[in-house]
């Protein structure tokens, strides 16, 4: 058996829309964006604009591919937060720039979902789509360090 991992194949199943254009530090919880899903996948939203909130899973195209990442780096790049594996923060800059925000969302209109809180630049393109599901996508006994800035 061997220990290298398989490759994978994605494709995007929607695209953002916002007009912003460059990634922002702060501010995304009030950014309201469209996200297009593919035609052909519009039936698969059937149902989805009963739940509140969505979790969105994109990728994040504009960062740069093939560099080296440093195995450790101080969270939010504060160096005054302690040197942190890089899984244990929520930098972007990741050997797969795979991005997840949990979104309300405000409406539906065929293919197209109105979404209040995501943290995708105009043009990402979108991976998957889940409902937020309250007490199964919340742990109640969750911890974080104490670095970590409450939300």
């Amino acid at each position: 058996m061997s220990n290298e991992a398989p490759a994978m194949k994605l494709k995007a199943i929607g695209i953002v829309s916002n007009g912003i254009k460059q990634p922002i530090r702060h501010g995304w919880r009030e950014v309201v964006s469209e996200i297009t899903v593919n035609s052909e996948l519009t039936e698969a939203l059937d149902g989805l604009d009963e739940f509140s909130h969505i979790i969105v899973l994109y990728w994040m195209h504009q960062l740069a591919e093939g560099r080296q990442l440093p195995l450790k780096v101080h969270p939010m790049g504060n160096p005054d937060l302690p040197l942190t594996g890089r899984f244990a923060t929520r930098s972007p800059s990741r050997p797969n720039p795979l991005g997840q925000a949990t979104v309300e969302l405000l409406g539906r209109w065929g293919n197209v979902l109105k979404v209040k809180g995501l943290d995708a630049i105009d043009g990402t393109p979108v991976i998957d789509i889940k409902p937020y599901i309250p007490g199964y996508d919340s742990a109640p006994d969750a911890k974080a360090p104490q670095w970590m800035p409450e939300h």
